[in-house]
């Protein structure tokens, strides 16, 4: 039998809610004037837990739903689907939750622990003609781009060897896409994987490394020369899941670690190691290199990782911690081992975006969700909304879409192929707290302060999620 879910977590309460349905709606309701040269999909990933969870509930654990806006012809239609993966599958055929946040075994039925299924429910990305829901724990789930049916794991013609991150990056020269995975040899050990796949969707190469200890890698980060991995001090301990204490943990005595590759290099012996205090990136924005022989990486970065106690259990801080955009810069042709920082924008916020066709190179604009997502209890800001920075002038605007209203991660469309940087939309799922319910919205990317030229209408809330892409072109 379901059980009810836990009325005492904030991550099962509110915007963060599970949302209990699977639903299509051809025709939303528009107000305003969706752009007729708008065409494409937007999917959408997040975690939403189909049962009550077995022990504490994490919200990086949720079940994978996907939700789908497709847009056309100044139309948007929309439709929402978990991803079955192995373990909703048997929960669904079960009918109650039989796992523990991130298949923690001290919870979890062994039959769900036989499985090692992926829950599938952080990014979702279009690459060499396949659909790709990720997590960082499993190889990547296959979706139909048009109904969003689940069609299972995808390991590259079985090339693939251990998980693949939530977060590969795609050469929008060369259309390889780069991946890494973490705890690549087993759970929570420090091996390491750099993966290479070609523009046709097949596995290039996959090679296997150690980073200086166990860590979250929930991202990294690709230049057009150079792959750069970061490792910070959020553990992972399998001694101290067995135990019942916390299996991720923030250890800030471990400091940060950064090691960076030629992207044709050999993981062997090609790595080199950089050293700088704790702290924390969930998601960089972009990075390149440049002419003097320097790498430069842009990142929101956190003073400490949050969501996540210390190895006791305790909180790592009295408040929620909030992230901001700085500068990483590493000096590859010196002799130190350190690298500078600098601060770009005092906005507090996540999810950065940008014009993904100046990827891995020298860019000038970037798009951030303004808030503290981490922070169930008040996900807004003083200056919540879409925040666009201009990093040529230094210069910020932003649009609020209400007092208690949460807009989320904003994906940038070019105007077209051959527009110049910058010049496109925003599209962002807009939570309305005081109807409960979602709008998607669509900014111009030039003028974010204007607020959206048009808003396609739900009359049901779409959760509190993380990542989303766009898929250009008709279905």
């Amino acid at each position: 039998m379901a059980k009810a879910f836990p009325t005492d977590n904030p991550f099962l309460q509110g915007y963060y809610a599970p949302l209990h349905m699977e639903c299509d709606a051809n025709h939303l309701p528009i107000t305003g004037e969706m752009p007729k040269d708008l065409c494409g999909s937007l999917y959408r990933n997040g975690p939403n837990p189909q049962f009550a969870p077995r022990g504490p509930y994490h919200w990086f654990s949720g079940d994978g739903m996907v939700h789908g806006f497709h847009v056309q012809n100044g139309r948007v239609s929309y439709l929402n689907r978990w991803v079955r993966t192995p373990k909703w599958q048997l929960e669904n055929a079960e009918g109650e939750g039989l796992s523990g946040s991130f298949g923690n075994p001290r919870y979890s039925d062994p039959r769900i622990m036989a499985l090692n299924s992926t829950s599938a429910n952080t990014n979702i990305v279009w690459h060499g003609g396949r659909l790709l829901a990720l997590e960082e724990a499993h190889a990547p789930y296959e979706m139909d781009p048009k109904s969003l049916a689940s069609t299972g794991y995808h390991t590259f013609d079985g090339k693939l060897a251990g998980p693949v991150t939530a977060h590969p990056k795609i050469d929008p020269i060369t259309g390889e896409m780069v991946q890494f995975g973490y705890a690549a040899k087993g759970r929570f050990t420090p091996d390491l994987s750099y993966q290479v796949v070609g523009r046709d969707g097949r596995m290039q190469r996959c090679d296997f490394f150690q980073g200086p200890y166990a860590s979250m890698v929930h991202d990294f980060v690709v230049t057009r020369r150079h792959v750069i991995f970061p490792i910070f001090p959020l553990t992972g301990s399998m001694e101290r899941a067995m135990k019942g204490a916390p299996p991720f943990a923030w250890e800030p005595d471990k400091g940060s670690h950064i090691g960076i590759m030629k992207r044709d290099g050999d993981v062997s012996t090609d790595i080199r190691w950089f050293k700088g205090d704790p702290c924390y990136v969930f998601h960089p924005m972009n990075a390149f290199d440049t002419d003097d022989g320097k790498v430069v990486c842009d990142m929101m970065k956190y003073a400490i990782a949050p969501l996540f106690p210390l190895p006791d259990g305790t909180p790592s801080s009295a408040t929620p911690p909030t992230a901001t955009l700085v500068r990483w810069t590493f000096d590859l042709a010196g002799n130190t081992d350190t690298f500078k920082e600098e601060p770009l924008d005092d906005h507090v916020g996540e999810f950065p975006r940008f014009d993904e066709r100046f990827a891995m190179s020298a860019y000038r604009h970037g798009y951030i969700q303004g808030g503290v997502v981490t922070d169930p209890h008040n996900p807004r800001a003083s200056r919540n909304g879409i925040v666009h920075i201009d990093l040529a002038n230094g210069r910020s605007q932003i649009w609020d879409p209400g007092p208690h209203d949460v807009a989320g991660e904003p994906i940038f469309v070019p105007r077209s192929d051959n527009a110049p940087e910058g010049d496109g939309w925003l599209l962002a799922v807009v939570y309305r707290g005081g109807e409960n319910r979602s709008d998607l919205a669509v900014l111009d990317a030039t003028n974010v302060a204007a607020g959206p030229v048009a808003l396609a209408h739900l009359s049901h809330r779409v959760p509190a999620g993380f990542h989303g892409n766009w898929r250009p072109g008709p279905l």
